[in-house]
């Protein structure tokens, strides 16, 4: 049996999956109808869901023209980057310069399926199907060698997906395993789903949990700061995403703080 039919046999369509709720969330296609119902209900716990992941997605946008035209950034590793859509890291990145190196790192085997089709004529880009708990195996992984070369800065991007880690595997410890391997001069961007309300946070903990294996926790803010000690935040610091470096006044605001994404971007020393 070939590897891309063990990927398309892998999907389960009857489990939401984050990676294809947010999609849906987006305006995407490739999802399914557990995703779906997920999403509405969601919805109803949190009505700002879906205006939040638009924001969050132009965030990334933003990060990754700032990197990559301010900053020199030419290697990125998106953990956890989801189905591809508008607008995708390469995609910005390549625009700055052809020559720029993109590796998408999701465990979805959907992500790894729809990826490989959209990049398959694209040498510096690779998607691989992994676990961005995983720091080693994702290092030592042949694209990740072909790609990304350790005596040039890289940005590593962790966009809206900590909080689908849980507790028990810290996500504070796998910043400081990726940033170990960075470079100096190196980038990171971390944003994550934070609350000030602690019903809003058990509420859609709760919910999640009971929804999909690849969940952790809504946070508090300060618990997301704590991701960038041993670093340099950049300007603006750490923010609500909206408020990062808006492309003019006009942009996307975030309405409402029954929940956000929170974070910014930070030089690695």
């Amino acid at each position: 049996m070939s590897a891309e039919k063990r990927v398309v046999e892998a999907i389960d369509v009857d489990t939401p999956s984050v990676a294809r709720m947010y999609d849906w969330l987006l305006g995407g296609t490739d999802n399914y109808l557990a995703d779906r119902d997920a999403c509405r209900k969601l919805l109803e716990i949190a009505p700002s869901t879906q205006a939040l992941a638009r924001i969050n997605r132009a965030f990334l946008r933003r990060v990754v023209r700032h990197l990559a035209a301010e900053c020199g950034i030419r290697q990125f590793i998106d953990h956890g980057s989801g189905l591809p859509t508008q607008d995708n890291v390469h995609e910005i990145a390549q625009s700055i310069d052809r020559a720029s190196r993109v590796v998408y790192v999701d465990l979805d085997p959907i992500v790894l399926a729809h990826g490989r089709v959209v990049l398959q004529e694209n040498e510096d880009t690779a998607v691989i199907r992994a676990d961005m708990r995983h720091t080693d195996t994702i290092f030592a992984h042949p694209q990740v060698e072909r790609l990304i070369r350790l005596d040039e800065p890289v940005a590593a991007l962790f966009v809206s997906v900590l909080h689908c880690i849980p507790d028990k595997d810290d996500p504070a410890a796998l910043i400081r395993r990726v940033a170990a391997r960075l470079p100096s001069g190196s980038y990171m961007v971390i944003c994550q789903l934070v609350s000030d309300d602690a019903a809003v946070r058990d509420a859609v903990t709760d919910f999640m949990a009971h929804t999909t294996p690849e969940w952790g926790r809504v946070r508090a803010p300060d618990e997301v700061r704590a991701y960038f000690d041993g670093m340099d935040i950049v300007d603006p610091g750490l923010v609500e995403v909206s408020l990062w470096r808006p492309d003019s006044q006009l942009a996307p605001r975030q309405r409402t703080k029954e929940w956000q994404e929170w974070g910014g971007v930070a030089r690695v020393r």
